[in-house]
């Protein structure tokens, strides 16, 4: 068992306010989860001040509290200048440094990483890995599936879930890492081999405010790797075809390993075949070449693979294991899914929510769609308002037809979001406002026909609809399902 001194022995500055050492069973940052000897971390959040909870945490006997103000309570309390690092440092050595016991591979960026940790996760698996993966869609310990909160999770709950694959017997775990989690510390503590860099797009400005901002948040993954040259292998692999690529390399110290299309690179997709049916190329690496099939379309799925690729051909794994991983890769749920109900027409779900994911999106479907294209897509409430009228514009522009309609409203009111979207696509006739996204989508399935496409971004694998404080059960594929089967009973077209 820990003691509150071993484990704020770790921490520079704190300032104890008895001598009081007491054994420390657990680690708790709700109050509600608090049990008889648990360490209660003080932590300010956005709508909530963990201060104000500490005395809820007394009561059900916590041993201590980490706090960053002394509080009126007759409770052991250590106080220090950032309760948010100070539960990153303790949360690491309570759990005993869990990521030292398997590699652990973190992809960041705009848009791939739900992907991309997916293929890195089936090609760890066909080679007999054990594998964990942490992201936008679920945390992975085996085969065992546990909701996700965060992207990234805070600290916290991070090191107590490296701890169980640790237990587990994990080998290696993947891990999507939001520029949040970076920016707030959540990864403080995680021990990266190989970190990963899809691509930098305009996203979360309402969090990051500028660009710049943004990258530099995304980098500090890279500035906190590969310090170190003591045997322990790290590499960072980054995107040639991404200007910010450049800034990364300058950012880590770990040597570095590039993947891209149009760039030189080490990892090269070259002699591309895109169809509707998947994607062909030729894989050229250090490490020889390899053909490879994909059964994913577009462009952007050729860059998902590449970064997976790389990042194992760092981590050791063969070439032609890659290659042959890749080819039985099955689609990952919300991304570019086809929804199949015995219609004349394509219908593709997918979780583009931003601009330039919801571009890459309607151009590969573009690319496959001898008919009419069609697009239902919508942007979230309180979220970065700046991307409205970009979404609204390409929606437009890309779409033969654009629907737009409410994605995650939360506490806006819709029609001003769906107004600031329309602000894209002035002047366009060929654009339809239907706030209610069941209704968007009856709409929209009722109007396609013979060889067209209906795209429904914006959700993708999402299950629910956040409205005001409610969150209401929405499946666009099951909507889309529900629509096409009216569509049957009236006799399609």
């Amino acid at each position: 068992m820990k003691t509150l001194h071993n484990l704020i022995s770790h921490l520079p500055v704190k300032q104890q306010n008895t001598e009081d050492n007491p054994g420390i069973h657990s680690l708790h940052m709700d109050s509600r989860t608090v049990e008889s000897g648990g360490l209660f971390f003080c932590v300010r959040g956005y709508t909530v001040d963990g201060h104000d909870f500490a005395e809820e945490a007394a009561k059900k006997g916590a041993a201590a509290v980490i706090t960053e103000e002394e509080l009126n309570l007759d409770l052991v309390q250590v106080v220090v200048p950032d309760t948010k690092l100070a539960m990153a440092v303790i949360s690491s050595v309570f759990y005993n440094h869990p990521t030292r016991s398997f590699r652990l591979i973190g992809v960041t960026g705009t848009n791939g990483k739900t992907t991309t940790t997916h293929f890195m996760e089936h090609i760890f698996q066909k080679t007999g890995q054990k594998t964990g993966m942490i992201g936008t869609m679920y945390t992975k310990i085996g085969y065992d599936i546990y909701d996700a909160g965060n992207t990234t999770p805070e600290s916290l709950v991070l090191q107590q879930t490296f701890h169980q694959m640790a237990e587990a017997g994990i080998n290696v775990c993947t891990m999507e890492v939001s520029s949040h989690a970076l920016d707030l510390g959540r990864v403080r503590g995680s021990a990266f081999n190989t970190a990963v860099f899809t691509n930098l797009t305009a996203e979360h400005l309402d969090y990051h405010k500028t660009m710049e901002a943004y990258k530099q948040a995304k980098g500090l993954l890279f500035s906190q790797l590969g310090n170190t040259y003591d045997g322990e292998k790290q590499t960072a692999v980054l995107n040639a075809d991404d200007e910010a690529s450049e800034d990364y390399k300058k950012m880590t110290a770990a040597p570095v390993l590039t993947y891209g299309i149009e760039q030189p690179a080490d990892i090269k997709a070259e002699q591309l075949v895109i169809s509707p049916a998947g994607t062909s190329f030729q894989m050229q690496t250090p490490f020889g070449s390899a053909d490879v099939y994909l059964p994913a379309a577009g462009r952007f799925s050729i860059y998902n693979a590449l970064a997976a690729a790389a990042a194992c051909l760092a981590e050791g794994v063969e070439l032609q294991n890659i290659a042959g991983a890749l080819s039985d890769m099955k689609s990952v749920p919300g991304r570019f899914e086809p929804v199949d109900a015995g219609q004349p027409f394509a219908v593709i779900v997918d979780y583009a929510h931003t601009p330039d994911s919801l571009e890459n999106v309607l151009q590969t479907a573009a690319e496959m769609t001898a008919g009419k294209m069609y697009v239902v897509v919508g942007c979230g409430g309180d979220r970065d308002t700046a991307k409205r009228p970009e979404m609204g514009r390409i929606a437009a522009t890309l779409a033969d037809y654009a629907v737009f309609t409410s994605d995650n409203p939360r506490s806006e009111d819709p029609n001003v979001i769906l107004e600031q979207m329309a602000e894209g696509a002035a002047g366009m006739d060929h654009v339809s406002i239907i706030p209610d996204r069941r209704e968007a989508i009856e709409w929209v399935i009722k109007r396609a026909d013979r060889g067209d496409a209906v795209i429904i971004a914006g959700k993708g694998h999402e299950s629910y609809q956040v409205v005001g404080k409610d969150v209401l059960d929405f499946d666009d594929r099951l909507e889309a399902e529900t629509a096409v089967h009216k569509w049957n009973r009236k006799g399609g077209r």
